[in-house]
């Protein structure tokens, strides 16, 4: 098995700490090791792996290489986007360096938490059976609250193993209708995670986007091979299709199943996540760096290089770097996206670097 860590999302959610230079799976958030790097230690102890392929942004290269050496691990190739094309393209590159046909991908974004790393070694090792088997495995997370922030897998009834046949992929819910996904039992979270062998995922890529795969397959052997650098042709990449798998394959196919994984999964997609997942104190405030606070609760306090101190809040983030201070309501998170919209437009670079 191969694991193929994607590393092509800019986290802007999570500014002001993650930055265009710098994204969120770059950074030490859960712990002393960055996301990118704990996707790749949670794999240890399962059997059968071989060396990983990363994908990443071409201006990312050194800081993924830098981030691999610093835990030891050695890639199979490191391949460099010239621009992003979203994850059907990224991983048929991934599925063309492979040595063989036979070999099992298993597709991980880079950004994700798994605290539960013995049952999802077993979710693996299950959905590597069923890839030997010709099926395209997701996982589904289940879910814990009515999440209007993910996209959903509906299942079937018919099963294959502890896999049920994929019914279909479904966009964000609005409020009311993710309660009822909650409720019904048949709807989990899109992970964004799969498990598939190479000719399988290639034969369906073939079949239902065609273009896709050939100029994959053009830029791929124009690509540049430098150490463990792959620099994909641009101008060639440039001409792919943008799409996901799941738009690509995962609704088309009827090979698509999916696991349900109850793993302490989070995508970590937002401060909100962040807050969700962190140790509290006493009053529910997650605090990181040199923080005092009087009569605040429920909130997240990040310092970076200087001492915060709140008072009287509640419902707060609050993030400071050496460059910039964000704070902002719990409940107006999803907003962060224009004030990097407009640090852009306004050419800053509190956008891009830090």
């Amino acid at each position: 098995m191969i694991p193929v860590i994607l590393s092509g999302g800019s986290g802007s959610r999570l500014w002001p700490l993650s930055r265009g230079q710098k994204p969120k799976q770059f950074l030490r958030l859960v712990s002393d090791k960055t996301m990118v790097q704990e996707t790749l230690l949670r794999l240890s102890g399962l059997a059968g792996l071989k060396a990983p392929i990363a994908v990443c942004n071409e201006s990312h290269r050194f800081l993924m290489a830098e981030q691999l050496l610093a835990i030891a691990i050695k890639p199979a190739a490191i391949i460099l986007e010239p621009t992003g094309k979203n994850t059907a393209p990224a991983v048929a590159m991934a599925a063309l360096s492979a040595a063989s046909g036979d070999d099992i991908l298993l597709i991980l974004p880079a950004d994700h938490v798994i605290t539960e790393h013995d049952v999802f070694h077993k979710a693996v090792v299950e959905a590597s059976v069923l890839a030997e088997m010709g099926f395209l495995v997701t996982f589904g997370i289940v879910p814990s609250e009515p999440d209007t922030g993910y996209g959903y897998i509906r299942r079937d009834n018919t099963k294959q193993g502890i896999a049920f046949n994929v019914a279909a992929f479904v966009e964000k819910p609005d409020l009311d209708t993710a309660k009822q996904y909650l409720q019904s039992g048949e709807y989990f979270w899109n992970s964004g995670m799969f498990v598939f062998k190479v000719s399988s995922f290639l034969q369906e890529l073939e079949k239902f986007n065609p273009e896709i795969l050939a100029v994959c397959r053009r830029a791929l052997q124009a690509a540049k091979v430098d150490a463990d650098f792959v620099r994909i042709d641009k101008d060639i990449f440039s001409t792919c299709p943008a799409d996901s798998i799941d738009y690509v394959i995962m609704e088309k196919t009827d090979k698509a199943v999916v696991i349900a994984l109850d793993a302490g999964w989070s995508d970590v997609g937002s401060w909100s996540a962040l807050w969700n997942i962190a140790d509290k104190d006493a009053f529910g405030n997650a605090i990181s760096g040199d923080v005092l606070t009087v009569d605040t609760r429920n909130s997240l306090i990040y310092a970076e290089s200087k001492l915060v101190a709140t008072i009287g809040v509640s419902g707060l983030v609050v993030v400071e770097t050496k460059d910039a201070v964000m704070i902002c309501s719990k409940d107006r998170l999803q907003d962060i996206k224009e004030i990097v919209a407009q640090l852009k437009v306004l050419k800053r670079s509190e956008a891009l670097l830090i």
